[in-house]
Parts: C-alpha cells; sequence; structure tokens
C-alpha cells in the first residue's frame, strides 16, 4: 500500500521524487523503489524523516513499535504523521511518537490502481493545510472520506478495507457457476467482470 502511494503521489504531481526519500531496512526493497521512482532512498527511520513536512508511516502493525521507537519524540510539533497502519489507533500513534499532528487513514486494495477508497480522521492539532494535503494524497488513490469520529475506521475497515475480498469472492463463484451450467471459461469470466461493473 506504501508503494501504491507513492505512485499515486508522484504520478499526479502532488510532489516530485527529488522532494520524498523513502525508508526501509531491506535495502533490495530500497534499491528498486529508487529505480522505479527516482526517489532519495534511507535505511535509516530517524534520517528519513528529517525535514520532511509529511511522514507516511505505512509498516506492518507488528513493526510500529520499532518504528516508534526510532523516531518517536524526534518530530517536530510542524511535521505531520500519515498513518495507514491497520488496527493502530490515534492514541497509541500519540503516546509512542510523542507527537500530536496524527491522521490516521484506512485505504483498501483497489487504491493500488487509482480505484480505492480512504476513510481518515485527524486529531484537532493537524492544521487546515495539512488536512487539504491529505485529502489531495487519499484522493489521488480514489476516493477519500474524511470522519470525525476514529470508531468508524475500524467499522470501514470491515467494509471497504475486507469488501474487495467478499467481492472477489462472490465474482469467482458467479464464474465457476456459469462454467458449470456450460459457458466457456473465459466467456464465463468476461460476463462476470461486466456485470459487476456495470452493476456497480
Amino acid at each position: 500500500m506504501g508503494q501504491a502511494m507513492l505512485s499515486a503521489i508522484i504520478s499526479k504531481g502532488l510532489a516530485s521524487p527529488a522532494s520524498i526519500t523513502v525508508s526501509d531496512k531491506n535495502n533490495a526493497r530500497l534499491k528498486q523503489l529508487k529505480q522505479d521512482f527516482s526517489v532519495y532512498i534511507n535505511d535509516n527511520n530517524l534520517n528519513a524523516i528529517i525535514g520532511g513536512d509529511t511522514i507516511i508511516l505505512a509498516v506492518k502493525p507488528q513493526n510500529l513499535d520499532v518504528v516508534m521507537s526510532e523516531i518517536g519524540g524526534q518530530l517536530k510539533p510542524e511535521q505531520l504523521v500519515l498513518s495507514i497502519i491497520a488496527g493502530k489507533n490515534v492514541a497509541s500513534l500519540r503516546q509512542g511518537l510523542k507527537h500530536d499532528a496524527i491522521v490516521r487513514a484506512m485505504p483498501n486494495t483497489p487504491a493500488q490502481i487509482g480505484m480505492g477508497v480512504t476513510v481518515w480522521t485527524a486529531t484537532d492539532e493537524v492544521t487546515e493545510d495539512q488536512r487539504s494535503a491529505v485529502s489531495s494524497i487519499l484522493g489521488a488513490m480514489g476516493k477519500e472520506v474524511y470522519v470525525a469520529d476514529e470508531s468508524y475506521i475500524d467499522m470501514a475497515t470491515a467494509v471497504s478495507g475486507s469488501g474487495p475480498a467478499y467481492t472477489f469472492l462472490f465474482m469467482e463463484s458467479l464464474i465457476n457457476a456459469a462454467v458449470e451450467i456450460g459457458l466457456p471459461p473465459e466467456k464465463a469470466q468476461e460476463l462476470v467482470l461486466q456485470t459487476v461493473t456495470g452493476a456497480s
């Protein structure tokens, strides 16, 4: 999902590659991102956040504690943290990062093709300019929906976060049923894809 955000930010012209630093512990992954997107790379999270206006946290939930131990207390008050880490609420981010300007967002996998939907919320310390920037970043991946109540993000995770998997399962079942009644597999797939697209 982090790569999807990176791609959307650059392709929509929200930031130039030269203004973006990507950090990862996997050096091979970093080199690939540099090759694909011409961004700066750094394997040190603390060095990566220096001078950044928006710090995007796109790590697996089990890796968040390590990241917070590295950059916690080191962020400037004017820096914005945008987290897309599933299941990690604002309170835990605020405490672990020792920082107040935080946005929590829940994108879904169709964001990878610019057709996603992301539900997000922000702390009171996030400025109007920062909210506008977040709206642009998340909107570059599809539709963005702001909610004032953070509990809606957990609810949205069950609907839009998991929803694509249920949609794929339904489509797969419909294709299999079409094949079972005699349609060739390629025709069954074509019919189902267009039916679901048209219905939506």
